[in-house]
C-alpha cells in the first residue's frame, strides 16, 4: 500500500473535515465524534449542535440569525422584529440587541432585574407582543453569579404562545435563547429540562477546554446564516472546523461533567468560609458597610462580587493586584472602557459609578489559604484606604 502524501494544503495545513479524500474523511469522524459528545451531554440531537469561534459568535449567530428570518419571513406591512431582553446581558447579547435596534432592523425592550440581579419571569412575560420573535435571558451573570430562573421563564412564553394560539393561530415565535457561557462550569445544562430553543457555550470558561464556541438550536427553529461563505455546519456557520480545539473542548467538556457536582459543593463551602472571614473583619476597626451584590442564594457558587462604599473599585483591583491577587471590577470585554460595570450600576443606580464592585471569582485550584491570603490582604489595603471612607 502506498504511503500516504498529503497534497491538500490549498484546502488546509491539516486534513480539511470537508475534503472527501480518507485524511479528510478521518477527520471528519473526529469532528461528528465530538459534535455527538456535546449533544449528548446538552440531552439534544447531534444534528442540533454548530461549532463556532466563541460565546461571542454564538450570541451573535442565534440574535441575528432570528431577527434576520424573521425578516425574510415578513410581510412589508409587518412591524419590526421584537426581542426581549434584561439589563444585566453579556455585552455580545445586550451590544448586539442595541446594534440591531440602531440599524432599524429590530425593536428591543429591556427589562429592569430585581434589586438581588434576578429578572421577575411575569416581567418577560409582560413585555411579549405578537412581533415579539426572540427573548434572550443569561442563565447565569458573569460579574455577580445570579443564577436567572430559565425555566419559570421557559414556562412564561410557552404559555404565552398558547393562549396566543387561541386567538391568533399557532406561532414559532418567541424563540427563548439563553447565555450559558457563565453557567457551564455548574449548572445543569439538558436544554429539555431547561425549556429553551438556543443556548450558546464557550470553552474560554472551562479548563482545558479548546477556544471555541457552540450554539445549540433546536431542530425546529430557523435561524439564518448571517455570514457570507461556505456550507460547513449545517450551512449555518461557514469556515473551515478548528478541530484541535473543538476536540479539546469535547473532552474538556466531559471531563467537567463528571466533576461538577462535587466541585461545586466545594465551592459553596470555600465561598461561605470567605463571607465569614470578610464579616469578621471589623474586629480590625474596618467595618465599612461592604455590601454583597446579587442574590447568594440564587448564584453561581464560585463568584462573590463585592462594594466597598466610598473606594473606587479600580483602585482596590490595582491595590489588590500589587498583592498578586487578580480580581476584577467589570466584565472583561469591557475591562478597557472608562466607565464603571453597568452590571453593578443597574442594581445600585443611585451610587457612584466609579466605585462598583469588586469581583473575585474562584475557580479549581483556589483553595482555603487563598482566601486567609486575600483577607490578610484586604486588612491592609482598607487600612492605608481608611481617608477614602473615614
Amino acid at each position: 500500500m502506498a504511503k500516504s502524501i498529503y497534497l491538500d494544503y490549498a484546502a488546509a495545513a491539516l486534513p480539511n473535515p470537508s475534503s472527501i479524500h480518507e485524511q479528510g474523511i478521518e477527520v471528519k469522524s473526529h469532528l461528528e465524534g465530538s459534535r455527538k459528545n456535546v449533544a449528548d451531554i446538552l440531552g439534544a440531537r447531534v444534528s442540533e449542535i454548530f461549532f463556532t469561534s466563541g460565546g461571542t459568535e454564538s450570541n451573535n449567530l442565534a440574535i441575528q440569525g432570528v431577527v434576520f428570518t424573521s425578516h425574510e419571513k415578513a410581510n412589508k406591512k409587518d412591524k419590526l422584529p421584537h426581542i426581549v431582553t434584561t439589563n444585566i446581558e453579556h455585552p455580545s447579547v445586550l451590544e448586539t440587541c442595541k446594534l440591531l435596534q440602531n440599524r432599524k432592523l429590530a425593536e428591543v425592550t429591556i427589562i429592569d432585574v430585581e434589586p438581588n440581579g434576578i429578572v421577575d419571569p411575569r416581567k418577560i412575560k409582560k413585555a411579549i407582543k405578537p412581533n415579539t420573535v426572540l427573548v434572550s435571558v443569561m442563565y447565569a451573570n458573569n460579574e455577580i453569579g445570579t443564577v436567572q430562573p430559565i425555566k419559570e421563564i421557559a414556562k412564561e412564553i410557552r404559555h404565552y404562545k398558547k393562549t396566543r394560539a387561541q386567538s391568533l393561530g399557532p406561532s414559532a415565535y418567541p424563540v427563548f435563547h439563553t447565555d450559558a457561557v457563565q453557567a457551564v462550569n455548574y449548572l445543569d445544562l439538558n436544554v429539555e429540562k431547561l425549556g429553551v430553543d438556543l443556548l450558546t457555550l464557550s470553552g474560554s470558561k472551562i479548563v482545558g477546554s479548546g477556544r471555541v464556541g457552540v450554539l445549540y438550536k433546536r431542530s425546529t427553529v430557523k435561524i439564518s446564516n448571517i455570514f457570507g461563505g461556505g456550507d460547513q455546519e449545517g450551512g449555518l456557520r461557514p469556515g473551515t472546523e478548528n478541530l484541535a480545539e473543538i476536540l479539546k473542548f469535547s473532552g474538556a467538556l466531559s471531563k467537567l461533567e463528571n466533576l461538577k457536582e462535587r466541585e461545586s459543593k466545594r465551592l459553596v463551602m470555600l465561598r461561605d468560609y470567605f463571607l465569614v472571614k470578610l464579616e469578621k473583619m471589623s474586629r480590625f476597626d474596618l467595618d465599612i458597610g461592604m455590601i454583597i451584590n446579587g442574590d447568594l442564594e440564587n448564584s453561581l457558587p464560585n463568584i462573590i462580587n463585592i462594594t466597598f462604599p466610598k473606594i473606587p473599585s479600580d483602585l482596590l483591583v490595582i491595590e489588590l493586584s500589587a498583592w498578586g491577587i487578580m480580581a476584577s471590577s467589570k466584565s472583561a470585554c469591557k475591562s478597557l472602557s472608562g466607565a464603571g460595570s453597568y452590571v453593578i450600576q443597574t442594581l445600585r443606580p443611585d451610587a457612584d459609578p466609579e466605585i462598583g464592585g469588586v469581583r473575585f471569582s474562584m475557580g479549581h485550584d483556589t483553595k482555603k489559604e487563598n482566601i486567609d491570603y486575600v483577607i490578610k490582604s484586604l486588612i491592609h489595603i482598607l487600612t492605608k484606604l481608611k481617608k477614602w471612607y473615614v
